[in-house]
């Protein structure tokens, strides 16, 4: 995955030796995995990695995975959902261990990140996620909630049922305490308490909960191609700036 809305400061980007501190179900078909890694120099939220595994007999394959955590330290979260088909994904969903060694290039992106900004009027943050496309914009929502940054944050989470949400009790910790205004659109099965039924998002829908274009906010998409290309046109039509617009999309893993 790729895509960064302000100028940073690069971090050194490097292969690194990675061992698995963590493994737990995060979704049905999805892994939350806890990586420790003692020389990754920190990541911006928002970045991304390439994930590389190695077969006895040599055999190398890799692919790219956003970074659910931030910051200085040397733990990396992902969360990975299986790609049935894919020649990673399943492996790490079902059978990657604690102890396993993998290797880890990065911190990757500049472009599709976030970080607080010190600002008099700050403008304010939407993120528009479809799926596992949650994955960097909880890493920024989490960034925002902790540096107490001054921004409207809001999420608009497209999603097929409640045991689809990724990092659901965390989302609703930060929407509970006011960090973040959170929106979520199922798509297949809605909870009881849902105000709408089950259905995909629309522009109407969109444009009901997204911060209006004339507040001149911030928008970082991620998900499936389709969707975001599809997210991306309703904003521009509803009178959003490309400039403002940061995409990241993705596909099978």
């Amino acid at each position: 995955m790729a895509g960064g809305a302000v100028l940073v400061t690069r971090r050194p980007t490097a292969w690194h030796a990675a061992t698995v501190a963590d493994v737990r179900a995060e979704t049905p078909t999805a892994k939350r995995i806890e990586l420790d890694v003692p020389t990754w120099p920190g990541n911006d939220a928002g970045a991304h990695l390439d994930l590389r595994l190695t077969a006895p007999d040599g055999y190398q394959a890799s692919r790219s995975y956003s970074i659910a955590s931030s910051g200085e330290g040397t733990r990396v979260l992902l969360a990975v959902d299986e790609v049935p088909e894919g020649e990673v994904s399943p492996f790490l969903v079902h059978d990657l261990r604690v102890g396993d060694q993998i290797e880890v290039h990065g911190p990757l992106g500049a472009f599709f990140v976030w970080t607080p900004r010190a600002e008099e009027s700050p403008r304010p943050v939407q993120l528009i996620a479809g799926g596992s496309g949650v994955v960097p914009l909880y890493a920024m929502a989490q960034a925002h909630a902790d540096a107490g940054d001054a921004s409207e944050f809001r999420l608009l989470y497209s999603v097929r049922t409640p045991a689809d949400v990724f990092f659901a009790d965390e989302l609703a910790a930060l929407a509970n305490s006011g960090a973040v205004e959170l929106d979520l659109v199922y798509t297949r099965a809605a909870p009881p308490e849902a105000s709408l039924p089950p259905g995909r998002l629309t522009p109407e829908r969109l444009r009901g909960a997204a911060v209006p274009a004339d507040e001149n906010p911030r928008v970082y998409v991620c998900g499936p191609t389709p969707f975001v290309e599809a997210v991306s046109r309703w904003l521009l039509d509803a009178g959003h700036r490309p400039g403002d617009i940061r995409t990241e999309r993705f596909g099978g893993s």
